[in-house]
């Protein structure tokens, strides 16, 4: 028998696995993966590969779909209903992300770099917390204490308005066509200002404050290093706020529903609600199926523009 030396055998002993070495064994990591994909392919693309085929038929949810080519879609196009639901959709993006990503940078930085330094971290964090309040609050109760509030006959807001001698200002402003979308939209400013703030604080916590520093050493104010530093800083967050709250502003839904059912009329409506209305009540599945598709290719379409808007951005950051 061939006996190894020892420091040979202590060697073969130290000798690290294969599979462990770089470009060994990366299959078996695919498997950890399959549980995602699995439930991406069941609960997203099986879904939505239906609901396309379904905007192609006739179906009312009972009988079997009757294949009629384009005609739901050749409908939606000419149906006024439809186009109001997109108009009303840019007031949910004014309300949902122009308002608060305006209000949440200049509130987020003046909690950021004014009432952090003078008055401490904590007050600052207490006003954040209060801010985003709004967001974890389940839609339905939101919009219980916001039909209290606008109630025509003995609303808070008509009450306070009387109080104060302002009582022809007092409104049905969830029941008339020329309240209800504007009401709508300051409900939906205060339900989303949270989401900015906290995403601008977290972003204002990776700002160098020696850039603050030499800024204001060369006489710039508050505004001026607010424009100049923080904006460019932070843009990366800025696209995503903006990306993410126009999705949600293009899919609203619970605030419409739990309010106004796109009432009065179609003061109100959106293509969520429409979809909803038309696959429920009207039970026009098909229908209601080839504005939900509509909606997605939207999405879709907004997403892929604002990505490659950052991309170019950052391109010229870099060359420049």
């Amino acid at each position: 028998m061939i006996t190894l030396p020892v420091r040979s055998r202590r060697a073969r002993k130290r000798r690290p696995d294969a599979s462990l070495l770089p470009g060994h064994g990366h299959g078996r990591f695919w498997w950890y993966l399959v549980p995602g994909f699995a439930a991406l392919f069941v609960i997203i693309i099986v879904p939505l590969c239906w609901n396309v085929y379904l905007s192609f038929t006739s179906y009312r949810g009972i009988k079997p779909p009757i294949w009629i080519g384009t005609e739901n879609w050749v409908r939606l196009f000419n149906d006024a209903t439809f186009w109001t639901s997109f108009r009303n959709s840019i007031a949910m993006i004014i309300a949902m992300v122009i308002v608060p990503t305006l209000l949440g940078l200049l509130l987020g930085a003046t909690l950021f770099d004014v009432v952090g330094k003078k008055f401490g971290g904590k007050l600052a964090s207490f006003l954040r917390a209060t801010y985003y309040l709004p967001q974890i609050l389940p839609t339905v109760v939101a919009a219980i204490v916001i039909g209290w509030v606008l109630r025509p006959g003995d609303g808070a807001l008509n009450h306070v308005l009387k109080a104060v001698g302002l009582g022809g200002l007092a409104s049905n402003w969830l029941g008339s066509p020329s309240t209800a979308l504007v009401s709508i939209m300051v409900v939906l400013v205060w339900v989303q200002l949270g989401y900015p703030v906290v995403i601008f604080m977290a972003a204002l916590g990776r700002v160098d404050p020696e850039l603050y520093e030499a800024a204001e050493l060369d006489g710039a104010n508050w505004f001026q290093r607010f424009r100049a530093i923080t904006i460019n800083i932070i843009r990366p967050e800025i696209f995503v706020v903006l990306l993410t709250c126009t999705i949600a502003a293009l899919k609203v839904f619970g605030p419409i529903y739990a309010l106004t059912r796109g009432g009065p009329g179609t003061s109100t409506i959106v293509p969520s609600y429409y979809s909803y209305s038309q696959f429920f009540q009207s039970q026009q599945v098909g229908y209601g199926a080839a504005i939900s598709t509509a909606l997605t290719v939207v999405i879709i379409i907004v997403s892929i523009l604002f990505i490659r808007v950052q991309e170019r951005a950052e391109r010229t950051e870099r060359e420049g």
